[in-house]
């Protein structure tokens, strides 16, 4: 009988975590990009996937998978700029300012979610060793 394991299950809890709440901002985040702008239920789910982005940026911090300097890693400078624009995006939306709020917001979902987390599919990652198998 074959045994089935998930690596990510596997993985440290942080990983975990940090994987989970990743997934749940870039499906939320394409509702969003889906759904009308401008209306209450945007406003609530952009600030729940503002949070979201909050905790994938905090909880990278618990991550010292790669090490280069010390126990970060290049993907940590994301984490830093994420946390400086976040509030950013929030702020610009509050002043209407439609134009910096879409190119902050999407430059982090596209940046720190599609992009980012296209590094995570390569083979000798949790997430590429679940999708592809190794």
């Amino acid at each position: 009988m074959t045994h089935f394991t998930c690596p990510l299950l596997e993985a440290p809890l942080a990983i975990q975590i940090h994987a989970f709440a990743a997934l749940a901002a870039f499906f939320l985040g394409v509702a969003q990009l889906a759904r009308v702008k401008g209306t209450r239920t945007h406003r609530a789910l952009g600030y729940t996937w503002v949070g979201l982005m909050l905790f994938v940026a905090l909880s990278s911090f618990f991550i010292h998978e790669l090490r280069q300097w010390g126990n970060f890693s290049p993907i940590h400078l994301l984490s830093v700029f994420t946390l400086a624009m976040l509030p950013l995006g929030v702020y610009f939306a509050r002043r209407h300012n439609v134009v910096g709020h879409r190119t902050i917001m999407l430059g982090l979902f596209f940046g720190a979610l599609v992009i980012a987390g296209a590094f995570t599919l390569l083979p000798s990652r949790i997430l590429g060793r679940m999708v592809f198998g190794g």
